[in-house]
């Protein structure tokens, strides 16, 4: 029987284990998309305690402990940072199976030094642990928590419209050796039904020095938009669609389409398609001018709970997976870029396991000359990281393509104690690798083998990113 959480924890048989200690394990960390507040990074935010590091914005735990029954009050409300903590620590030794049980546990240990098992028993004991050391150790400071992490580059999410100040004061202080780049998600600018979508435009209008009265205008802000991003150090931009549907439209129409929202009029669902679908054409075709990698994810079905989501507002927790997806008009929106050589890098991410398969033979039409996995299939996504999604994930994406050439895993985080997910990542993808040798099944030649995961824990993001 193995220990909890041993040295070798998710590895089986002595390959794993070298693949994961001498050759993933020090490998810096490039988060390629993650939802971190980069002025918290500039201004090395201290938490007042572990409720705050651990739990304020995270809706993956917030998730598990409505499921346990606590009331809001105790999830995002106004109950004090022990009694968020204390309901956190009576539902996680009843998560058996589920992730969230090995990350908490992980990053008790990795960032504070505590190997004890939370739960009721324990909770008092460790809240005190923890909150001591966050008001005395500096390395638990923001900027001590990501050098522990041995964080090379951070990339965030950003809107077009966002000024991207504290960026520019990271790129200014010599003293923090981690790059804190940019991202566009341009969310707001493609919601054209949103209720805040015409405030929206005038205020991206402000921040690019235009005024956007038309169709033609909101391109023009973009493209300065863009520049301004691409000055600054931005190499990638992020979408967030639930089902791509294929439906292309010429610039009147659009045009069209943009002027009635403009007057105030609610668009069809069509019409927001066709809108929406220009822009991410347009916006896809300078990303492959300026050489940024596209990130697309798929398939989420957001704020179900209506009731919920007029408390609380989105990104707290209420999103499930969406079984429409896009992928036929996902495989059209490529080749018409593709035809006219304007694909940029790809990523492609589903909510949806079921996708695995399609994105993978999808990325395998799309190649060039010069550039290893120009589109593929980002790492498992917000429901599915987990142990047997990651190695779902993997395993379809070797099958399918070249797995030596895939750019790892990400956080998609709004905690600075997330980056421990790259380590269990680490030894999920070793602990594969380690049994496709182990089983005679690819040659255990550990000098090449230990090449293949030090480029999948680092180099090809560094590669694919450029940075």
């Amino acid at each position: 029987m193995k220990t909890f959480m041993d040295k070798d924890f998710l590895l089986d048989g002595p390959i794993a284990g070298i693949l994961f200690h001498d050759y993933a394990s020090e490998m810096p960390i490039i988060d390629y998309h993650c939802h971190i507040n980069p002025a918290e990074i500039y201004e090395n935010k201290r938490f007042a305690d572990i409720s705050e590091a651990w739990l304020g914005g995270d809706h993956y735990k917030w998730r598990l402990i409505r499921a346990n029954g606590a009331g809001e009050e105790l999830v995002t409300g106004g109950a004090s940072g022990w009694d968020k903590f204390r309901v956190f620590a009576e539902v996680l030794p009843r998560a058996i199976g589920n992730p969230i049980y090995h990350w908490a546990h992980l990053e008790l240990r990795r960032f504070f030094g505590c190997d004890k098992q939370l739960g009721p028993d324990t909770a008092r004991e460790i809240w005190e642990f923890c909150n001591e050391k966050l008001a005395n150790d500096e390395s638990l400071r923001v900027r001590g928590i990501i050098r522990q992490a041995r964080v090379d580059t951070i990339i965030t999410t950003d809107d077009p419209a966002d000024d991207l100040e504290w960026h520019g004061k990271l790129a200014a202080d010599k003293s923090f050796e981690t790059k804190v780049l940019p991202a566009w998600r341009p969310t707001a600018a493609m919601d054209i039904n949103s209720v805040l979508f015409t405030e929206y435009v005038k205020k991206l209008g402000e921040a690019a020095g235009v005024s956007i009265e038309n169709y033609d205008g909101m391109k023009d802000a973009l493209i300065l938009r863009m520049g301004y991003f691409n000055a600054c150090g931005c190499r990638a931009s992020d979408h967030g669609i639930r089902c791509l549907a294929y439906m292309p439209s010429g610039l009147e129409q659009v045009n069209s389409i943009f002027a009635k929202r403009l007057r105030g009029e609610f668009l069809t669902d069509e019409e927001v398609s066709r809108y929406q679908y220009a822009v991410l054409s347009f916006c896809a075709e300078e990303y492959a001018r300026m050489g940024w990698v596209m990130e697309l994810h798929l398939g989420v079905k957001r704020d179900v709970n209506s009731m919920m989501f007029g408390k609380l507002g989105p990104d707290t927790g209420y999103d499930c997976v969406d079984p429409e997806n896009g992928l036929t008009g996902l495989a059209r929106f490529f080749d018409d870029l593709n035809i006219k050589d304007l694909l940029p890098k790809t990523l492609v991410f589903s909510i949806n396991p079921a996708d695995n398969s399609a994105i993978n033979t999808l990325a395998g039409c799309f190649t060039q000359d010069g550039i290893k996995g120009k589109v593929q299939q980002g790492s498992a996504w917000w429901f599915n990281d987990t142990y047997i999604g990651m190695q779902r994930q993997i395993t379809d994406f070797a099958e399918a393509g070249v797995l030596a050439n895939f750019v790892g895993m990400l956080t998609d985080s709004r905690s600075f104690l997330s980056y421990t997910r790259h380590e269990y990542f680490r030894r999920v993808l070793c602990n594969i690798i380690g049994g496709w040798a182990g089983n005679g099944l690819y040659p255990a030649d550990i000098a090449q083998l230990g090449g293949i995961v030090q480029d999948i824990c680092y180099n090809n993001a560094k590669r694919f990113f450029d940075v």
